[in-house]
C-alpha cells in the first residue's frame, strides 16, 4: 500500500526519518468500496472473514459504533486501512477473563479505551446519584461497564493472555496519566498507569500514536521501545534511571499531603500542553516514576481527509438489532469538520484532550461526505449539525507560526481575542453555502456550541447563520454573569453574550425568522457563591429566560477548575477560590439557576435568607419568589417526603449504596442495618431512656 509522510517534528526541528514512517497514514485508493463491513466483534464474525487469528484486539466500554463520530469506529478503521486485522471487543463482561479470549491471543496487543465519555461522568450526576440511562450502550441501558472500566478492561487483559502489550487510552486514560483529584471518592489517586497496570497510557486523539504502535510492534521492537513516542504516558522500575530532559513535577505524595503543591503540579502540567513546545514531564510515586511525553502534533488536513473519507458504514454494529443506541441516534446524521479548542476554559476537557491547535477538514472532503449521506435512501434530508468542539473555529490558525511554537497562553481568547489569531470566518461560510447545495440533503443545522466573541467579528457569519441554519433556537454558552466566576472559568463578560444576542435578532428578523438564542449556565463552579448566582438569578428574570436545563459543575480529572473546587487556589495566579464543596450548597445554586420553579421554592427561600437578600422574596418586580410558597411547591415537597418514605429513607437510616453501583465496582455490599426506633416496624421497641 501507497504511503504518505506526515511530519511528527515540530517546525524548525529537524526531521527524524525513522519516526516520520511511523504515524503515516494510508493513502485511500479511489476504487475501494464507499463502505466496507465493520470490523468483527465476535469469533464467528472472525472465522466468517477466513482469519484464524486478529492482530489487535480493541476493547472499548462503549456500544460498537461505524460511526465517525466515535472513537472505536475511527480507530478500528485507522488499522484496518493500514492493512491490520481488529476484532472489537464492546462492552464485555469484566467479571471473568473469559471474553478477552474471544479472538484468541491477538499478536501485537491489546488497545483500551473506557469509551468515549469520561465513565463516571457517564454514571453519576454531580450529586453523586447513579443515573437511570447511559447513552453510549444499546437501549440505554445502565450496568454493561464498570466503575473506571479502564483498570479492570486491562487487567483482564493481562490475565487472559499474560506477556501481550496492554495500551490503555481514550477520554478516561488521558484525564488520569498523572496524579489526579478523583471526585467521586473526593481523593487524591495514582497515575492510572499504576493501577491498571498498562505497558502504555496514549493520551489525546489516538489515530498517529495507536498506527505507529501497531507498526513497531509488527517491525519486532519491544514494548519499552515505544518509550520515545509523542503522546505517550508510561512508568519506569524501580531501578530505572529516569530520562534526563524531564521536567520533575511534584510527586503523587506531595499533592496529596499539600494542597498547593497539588496547585502547583497543575500549573506546571497546563504550561506543556503545546505540543510544539512542550516538555517531557516526570512524577514520582513513591520510588516508582511516570513519565509523560510531550503531546502528539496535531493531525495535518490530508490525514484529517484521510480518516474521516475511511469507509464506514456509520452505523452500530448488526448485533445490537433494532435496539437504539442514544448517543447514536443523537449525531448519526452529524458531520464533523474540525477538532480541537483554543477556548481554553478552565472547566472543560475538549482542550485537554483534542488540544489548542484547530485541525480541519478540507471543503472537498465534508462535502463528500455530505454527499454520501444525501445518498443514503433511509436519510431525512437534514444534517442535525456540521461542526466540532465549538461551531465557528473551522481553519482558524495562529497567524505567526514562529510565535505558536514557542507560545504557552491557555487560551487564544481570554482576556481578549489574541491579535494574532486568524478568525476569518471566511473558509467556514462558504463550506456552510455549498453544504446546502447537496444533493438529497434540504436543511443543514448549526447544533454546537458557537463561540460568541468570534461570531461578532463577522456579521457575514451571523447572516448565514441566522438565514439558514438555525432551527429556531441557537445553543450558545455564556455559563455566568458574575465577572470573577467569568475569570476563573476563562470565559468573555456577559455583554458579549448580550451584543450577540441582539445581533443574531436582527439577523434573523432580516432573514424573516423569529429566532432566540438558547445560553447555557453552570451552578457551583469554583468562584461561584450565592451571591453570584443570585445576580445570574435576577438576569434570567429581568431578561425572560427560563432554562429547561442547567449543568452543574462537575470536577472532571485534569481540569484547571477541578484543581481550584479541590484546593481552593487558582494555579495560575495563587489566589484563594470559594468552593461551594457541600451538595448543600450545590443544591441552593443550582434551584436559583431555576427559580421559577414551583418544587424549588423552599431551596431559593432558604438560599435567599442565607445571602441576606429577603428584599427578593415577595411581589415587586424584582423578586424570585413570592412571600408565600404555591401550592405546587408544597405538593412538591410533600412527594419528596412521601417518595423518602415509601423507599425506606429515614432519618436515623444510613442510605446503601445502589445493588447496581456495588455490582459494577466489584465489592459486595451488605445493606445498612436500620437504627432507631421506627413505629409500625413489626418487633419495634422503644428503648427506655
Amino acid at each position: 500500500m501507497d504511503l504518505v509522510q506526515l511530519n511528527p517534528n515540530p517546525p524548525g526541528l529537524p526531521v527524524d526519518e525513522p519516526n516520520r514512517a511511523r504515524t503515516q497514514l494510508p493513502v485511500l485508493d479511489d476504487r475501494r468500496p464507499r463502505v466496507l463491513p465493520p470490523l468483527p466483534a465476535s469469533r464467528a464474525e472472525m472465522e466468517e472473514r477466513g482469519w484464524d487469528e486478529v492482530d489487535v484486539v480493541f476493547v472499548t466500554g462503549d456500544a460498537y459504533v461505524d460511526h465517525p463520530s466515535f472513537a472505536n469506529g475511527i480507530l478500528c478503521r485507522v488499522l484496518e486501512a493500514a492493512g491490520y486485522r481488529v476484532g472489537v471487543l464492546a462492552q464485555p463482561d469484566w467479571k471473568s477473563a473469559e471474553p478477552w479470549r474471544t479472538f484468541g491471543r491477538p499478536r501485537l496487543f491489546f488497545a483500551v479505551s473506557a469509551g468515549n465519555m469520561d465513565s463516571m461522568i457517564n454514571h453519576y450526576t454531580a450529586n453523586k446519584k447513579v443515573r437511570n440511562d447511559d447513552a453510549y450502550s444499546p437501549g440505554g441501558r445502565i450496568g454493561l461497564r464498570p466503575d473506571r472500566p479502564t483498570l479492570p478492561y486491562c487487567q483482564r487483559a493481562r490475565e487472559a493472555f499474560p506477556g501481550v502489550p496492554v495500551i490503555a487510552g481514550g477520554v478516561e486514560a488521558s484525564l488520569r496519566r498523572l496524579a489526579h483529584y478523583d471526585y467521586w471518592s473526593d481523593t487524591v489517586k495514582r497515575s492510572i498507569l499504576l493501577d491498571s497496570k498498562a505497558d502504555l497510557v496514549v493520551f489525546g486523539m489516538g489515530e498517529q500514536p495507536i498506527l505507529e504502535v501497531a507498526r513497531r510492534l509488527d517491525a519486532g521492537e519491544a514494548i519499552k521501545d515505544l518509550r520515545d513516542m509523542r503522546g505517550v504516558a508510561y512508568t519506569l522500575g524501580a531501578r530505572e534511571e529516569p530520562p534526563d530532559d524531564a521536567l520533575v513535577i511534584p510527586s503523587f505524595e506531595e499533592v496529596k499531603a499539600d494542597k498547593a503543591s497539588f496547585a502547583r503540579a497543575t500549573r506546571l502540567i497546563h504550561h506543556e500542553t503545546n505540543p510544539l513546545n512542550a516538555r517531557r514531564l516526570l512524577q514520582y510515586h513513591d520510588r516508582q516514576a511516570v513519565v509523560c511525553n510531550p503531546p502528539a502534533l496535531p493531525v495535518t488536513q490530508a490525514d484529517m481527509d484521510r480518516i474521516y473519507g475511511l469507509p464506514y458504514t456509520r452505523m452500530p454494529h448488526p448485533m445490537y438489532g433494532d435496539e437504539p443506541i442514544p448517543a447514536f441516534e443523537a449525531v448519526k446524521d452529524s458531520v464533523t469538520i474540525m477538532r480541537g479548542c483554543f477556548g481554553g476554559c478552565t472547566f472543560c476537557s475538549i482542550t485537554a484532550h483534542q488540544g489548542r491547535i484547530i485541525q480541519s477538514r478540507s471543503k472537498e472532503s465534508v462535502l463528500q461526505e455530505l454527499k454520501e449521506i444525501g445518498r443514503d435512501p433511509s436519510f431525512k434530508g437534514t444534517v442535525s449539525d456540521i461542526g466540532g468542539p465549538t461551531a465557528n473555529m473551522y481553519r482558524m490558525t495562529c497567524t505567526r507560526p514562529e510565535v505558536e511554537a514557542v507560545c504557552k497562553r491557555q487560551s487564544c481568547v481570554h482576556p481578549k481575542v489574541c491579535k494574532l489569531l486568524g478568525t476569518d470566518h471566511g473558509p467556514l461560510i462558504e463550506l456552510m453555502k455549498e453544504s446546502r447545495e447537496v444533493p438529497g440533503i434540504r436543511k443543514v443545522l448549526v447544533a454546537s456550541g458557537v463561540r460568541m466573541d468570534l461570531a461578532q467579528k463577522s456579521p457575514e457569519y451571523l447572516k448565514e447563520l441566522a438565514a439558514h441554519h438555525v432551527g429556531g433556537h441557537l445553543k450558545v454558552a455564556p455559563e455566568h454573569t458574575d465577572p470573577g466566576v467569568l475569570r476563573r472559568m476563562k470565559k468573555p463578560e456577559i455583554n458579549d453574550y448580550q451584543s450577540f444576542d441582539a445581533a443574531f435578532r436582527v439577523a434573523s428578523r432580516n432573514a424573516g425568522k423569529t429566532q432566540y438564542t438558547v445560553p447555557y449556565f453552570i451552578a457551583s463552579h469554583p468562584g461561584s457563591d450565592l451571591n453570584a448566582m443570585i445576580d445570574l438569578a435576577l438576569f434570567l428574570k429581568r431578561n425572560g429566560y427560563k432554562p429547561d436545563q442547567v449543568q452543574d459543575f462537575i470536577p472532571a480529572p485534569f481540569d484547571v477548575a477541578t484543581c481550584m473546587y479541590y484546593t481552593g487556589l487558582d494555579p495560575f495566579t495563587g489566589e484563594e477560590v470559594h468552593i461551594a464543596r457541600h451538595l448543600r450548597d450545590r443544591k441552593l445554586q443550582r434551584a436559583l439557576l431555576q427559580f421559577f420553579k414551583p418544587e424549588n421554592y423552599f431551596e431559593v427561600r432558604e438560599a435567599l435568607l442565607k445571602a441576606g437578600r429577603s428584599d427578593l422574596i415577595g411581589p415587586g418586580c424584582d423578586c424570585l419568589i413570592p412571600s408565600q410558597p404555591p401550592k405546587a411547591a408544597q405538593r412538591a415537597r410533600m412527594a419528596r417526603a412521601n417518595r423518602a418514605v415509601t423507599e425506606g429513607r429515614f432519618v436515623h437510616q444510613v442510605d446503601a449504596a445502589p445493588a447496581d453501583q456495588a455490582s459494577r465496582s466489584g465489592e459486595t455490599r451488605c445493606p445498612p442495618s436500620p437504627s432507631g426506633y421506627r413505629p409500625g416496624r413489626p418487633g419495634a421497641r422503644r428503648r427506655s431512656r
